[in-house]
This record gives structure tokens, sequence and C-alpha cells, in this order.
């Protein structure tokens, strides 16, 4: 990875852990958490009141993305789940939520202090069919085709090597799974050079596809049905918009939690909706944490 590359990445993970700590230092106020300042095309008013009524307050105050992709996923009981960038972890609880007991939602996010945030909120919230990973989304921590549904809130556009994020929901996918993301899209007319001049890397303007783009790199990834419809407009010919595409359900759809559950890291079924530890008096990220597992 380059210098600059490595720089770009650096100021993302400084900008969202500074949020997590303006959220989680609200904590000891009499008002209760500090809401992240956004405009109205950035975070927790773009879900339904419900929706936020039903999650913990921090959950709530840490959104910082461009949409609701839960909703956007269509998601369905049993369905396991996995939010790329997944912060405070307001999209997860809400798909745990969704896909009920028997599915599971899985959080990615590369930023410590947002994952020690988003496993306050799931304590808070009971839920337990969630599970938070700590890694980047070129390089996701879970094996090839274990998930049914891959979403993401405006942090496809942060990434600073978005074939490989394409490729990465392409690997650990099932066969006919489907993505439903949120994201920042530029008009086909802007040059990159325009979208710089839009706004800053980390405030997910200037490293923003196109449509041509975004439509082309999931081709390549090997996505078909692709779908990317503007929703509102975040800046200048920038537009917040929903993508939707499938990974083509191509021979024998064996699901890999309807095997025989094999034992891995100290847990058995690991990675799928019915993983547990072998070791009942741990946890299964105790179990995994004390085996060195890449899931953890």
């Amino acid at each position: 990875m380059s210098e600059h590359t490595t720089g770009l990445r650096e100021s993302v993970r400084r900008r969202y852990a500074d949020a997590a700590l303006r959220v989680t230092e609200g904590n000891t106020a009499c008002c209760g958490p500090s809401t992240i300042e956004t405009d109205d095309s950035f975070g927790s008013a773009l879900y339904a009141a419900d929706e936020r009524h039903a999650l913990p307050a921090e959950a709530v105050a840490a959104s910082l993305g461009c949409g609701n992709p839960t909703a956007v996923a269509d998601l369905r009981e049993g369905e396991r789940v996995l939010d790329l960038g997944s912060g405070g972890g307001i999209d997860v609880l809400l798909s745990a939520r969704r896909v009920g007991p028997a599915g599971k939602a899985y959080g990615l996010d590369m930023t410590e202090e947002m994952l020690e945030l988003a496993l306050a909120n799931q304590r808070k919230a009971g839920a337990r069919n969630v599970e938070f990973l700590k890694g980047t989304i070129e390089a996701v921590p879970l094996p090839a085709g274990t998930i049914d549904v891959v979403i993401s809130n405006c942090v496809i556009n942060l990434s600073v090597d978005k074939a490989a994020v394409f490729a990465e929901m392409m690997r650990v996918l099932a066969p006919g799974g489907r993505i439903g993301v949120s994201d920042v899209v530029a008009d086909d007319t802007l040059t990159p050079a325009q979208r710089r001049e839009r706004g800053d890397y980390a405030g997910c303007i200037a490293a923003a596809l196109s449509f041509a783009e975004y439509r082309q790199g999931l081709e390549a990834a090997g996505f078909t049905e692709i779908d990317i419809t503007p929703t509102h407009e975040v800046a200048d010919r920038m537009h917040a918009a929903t993508i939707r595409a499938t990974k083509p359900a191509t021979g024998d759809d064996t699901r890999p939690d309807e095997a025989v559950p094999d034992s891995c890291c100290g847990v058995t079924a690991c990675c799928t909706a019915t993983e547990h530890a072998d070791d009942p008096a741990v946890t299964v990220r105790e179990a995994k944490k004390a085996s060195g597992c890449a899931c953890a």
C-alpha cells in the first residue's frame, strides 16, 4: 500500500474514531449522548421514527450514513447479513431485528473506537444474533459463501480500493445472494478533479464513483441485476443513491450452515447463524479471540 493510500485510510479512521468518542463522551452529560452534527443529507434523520426509537440512543447518535440500507436490502427472516463499515451499529441492530433469531447480522469496521461503541450498543439492545468484527472492507474476515445479504451505508465511497471491496462482496455472498447499499455517487459528467472540489475524502465526496464507474465495478466483480437509483443530492451533481445487485445463483446452492458443522477456532459452525463456542463457559467472541481466529 502506498504512503498516499495509507494516509487516506488513516484520515478516514481518525475522523470516525473522533465521531465515536464524541458520542461516548456525551454519555457523561445529563442529556445523554451527543449527536454528531450532520446536515439533512446524512445521519439518523434518514430513518423512520419507529426505527430510531427502537434502538439505543448512542447507536442513533452515531449514524453518519446517507440512507437506510436495511430497507433497501429487503431483509427476510433467517438471513445472514454483513454490514460493511458498521460504525456505531445502527444498521446491524436494525438488520438483526429484521432477520430474527434464526438469522444473524455481522458488522465490520476498522475503527476500534466505533467497535467499542457498537458492542456497547449491542449489549443495551440485548441483540444476541449480532457479531462485530474488526477489519477492512477490502479484506473481509469471513469465509466465502457465508452471507446472504451485504449492506453498507455511505462507506464504499471511502475505500482506497473499491475493486477489492466489490470482489470481497462477491466472495462472501452465497450463490443468489444480493447487496443493498446506500452510497454517494457522482454524475457521469463530473471528472475526479471536480468531485474533489465538492468535498473532502473523509467526508464521502472526493472519492465517490460516478454512476457508470459504479456499474462497471460491480459488473467486473460478476454482479448482475444492477440497479443504481439516486435518492437525494448531497452536493452539486453528487447524489446519495441506493445500489442493488445480485450474485448469480450458479451450481448447487448448498448453504455452509446446512452441512455438518465443523469446529474451528474453538467454535462449532464458525461464522454461521448457528455458531457456538465448544466450551460453554465462554462466549463465541472470547473463544475466537483466545484462538487468534481471523473472525474475532
